[in-house]
């Protein structure tokens, strides 16, 4: 595994990304971390990398492509597992628990009924600026 420099400040543009995921515009807050991954140099591309892919397993879930979330969500685990609980301000660990929690719940529903998932249990990403 390899170490994040976590003590630097957010992108700006992952600063936005996180207003908009906070939002529920996930379809704009995985453009704006997009755009702050591609700005960005070394390995904390995987902090933005990560966060834009729970982003868009969410936008999967309103959409109810039960296939294309589960199937993100096992990548954006394996990136959200590189990262330490703490990083940039982003509370990581946090994150992940609520991932887990809607993950849960869409697999509980099935392909049959993701649709009636209650889009109340998508947490906002806990992080200081």
């Amino acid at each position: 595994m390899f170490e994040l420099d976590c003590s630097a400040p957010l992108h700006p543009l992952a600063l936005r990304g996180l207003e908009l995921f906070n939002a529920g515009d996930y379809f704009e807050a995985h453009e704006a971390l997009e755009d702050a991954w591609r700005d960005e140099t070394g390995q904390i591309r995987v902090l933005y990398q990560a966060i834009l892919q729970v982003a868009v397993t969410y936008l999967h879930v309103q959409h109810g492509n039960y296939d294309g979330a589960i199937k993100l969500y096992a990548r954006c685990q394996l990136k959200l597992e590189q990262c330490p609980d703490l990083c940039r301000g982003v509370e990581l660990a946090v994150l992940r628990r609520s991932l887990a929690a809607v993950m849960e719940t869409v697999t509980r529903l099935g392909p049959e009924r993701i649709h009636s998932f209650d889009e109340s249990l998508f947490q906002p990403v806990k992080f200081t600026a």
